[in-house]
């Protein structure tokens, strides 16, 4: 008979429902002899259920492992019919890519052009703004200019019509200034003007001005052209003798009249640009930078130019 065998089990009884937790309390072990009275067949029965059970949890896993693959294999089979059902989607979209690519890139390229020809217009448009204004102030001074050519054109007119009325009135101050001299000697000679020679028609103003009125060499000489005349240039010995001799003291004392004759660049010239030929004409006769020559009755002589003298002025007289 095999020995019995003691089992042992702990047991823990709990109350149901209730309301309130509670601190739990130490669990009571109550410990019981549980006798099991096993014989042979029991002993025998024990492997074969262990093997039974076994080949049961085999058949179990197999069943499992099997519906797995077939599920696996469907999947295998769905993706590979949704590859190859995609690919030509794939290629599509990549090909809508490419083209999208392409159309983004033309599109900037629209833009960049869009932009260039804007800012073209907008320099053309100034352009035509500034030609604009340009052709309107060149149009405004073309007016201006034919307005200025009108008024030009009537200044010319009175200018014409000034200068024949100046002619002739020139004419008539000419005829009465030379022609109606009762003195045959200096008949071609205006009114304070006379004729050294009887031979020619040069005529002399002999300015015998008071001392307060006498001048520099270059105020006389201005005083002259006024006149449209020049002081006297005397070009040989039978006018310097005339000079000379009309060369008359003024109450009683001998000033010296100007003649057109200084020193320049270190030689005696005359106002008419030519070189004095005989320097015995001056009694000092070295060409001093500054000095202008005089003559009085007893020759010629240089003094400084801005010594105040008398002077005589020389021009031709009208040809009758």
């Amino acid at each position: 008979m095999a020995e019995e065998e003691l089992n042992y089990a702990s047991v823990v009884f709990k109350k149901k429902n209730s309301s309130r937790p509670e601190v739990k309390k130490e669990e009571e072990t109550v410990y019981d002899q549980v006798k099991v009275h096993n014989d042979g067949r029991t002993a025998e029965l024990v492997p074969e259920k262990k093997a039974n059970s076994r080949c049961f949890q085999y058949q179990h896993l197999a069943c499992c492992l099997g519906t797995f693959c077939l599920v696996l294999l469907f999947g295998i089979i769905a993706y590979v019919i949704y590859i190859a059902t995609l690919k030509p989607d794939v290629t599509q979209l990549e090909e809508l890519k490419h083209n999208q690519t392409v159309l983004i890139t033309e599109n900037e390229n629209l833009k960049r052009d869009n932009k260039n020809l804007t800012q073209a217009y907008t320099v053309l448009d100034n352009k035509v703004t500034n030609l604009t204004a340009e052709n309107k102030n060149l149009q405004l001074k073309n007016q201006q200019l034919e307005m200025d050519k009108k008024n030009l054109t009537a200044q010319l007119e009175n200018k014409e019509t000034a200068e024949m009325e100046l002619n002739i009135s020139r004419a008539q101050w000419s005829y009465d200034q030379y022609c109606k001299i009762n003195d045959e000697t200096n008949r071609g000679c205006q009114d304070g003007w006379r004729r050294f020679f009887q031979s020619n028609s040069i005529c002399y103003a002999v300015n015998n001005a008071a001392p307060s009125d006498q001048r520099s060499w270059e105020k006389a000489r201005e005083d002259c052209r006024g006149k449209v005349s020049d002081l006297v240039v005397v070009v040989n010995d039978a006018e310097k003798k005339n000079v000379t001799e009309n060369s008359w003291p003024i109450d009683g004392v001998d000033h010296g009249y100007w003649l057109g004759l200084r020193v320049e660049d270190g030689k005696w010239k005359w106002v008419d640009g030519h070189d004095l030929t005989d320097v015995s004409w001056i009694q000092q006769h070295p060409a001093t930078e500054g000095q202008c020559a005089i003559s009085f009755r007893n020759g010629w002589k240089s003094v400084s130019c801005t010594e105040k003298k008398p002077w005589i002025c020389k021009k031709k007289g009208l040809t009758l």
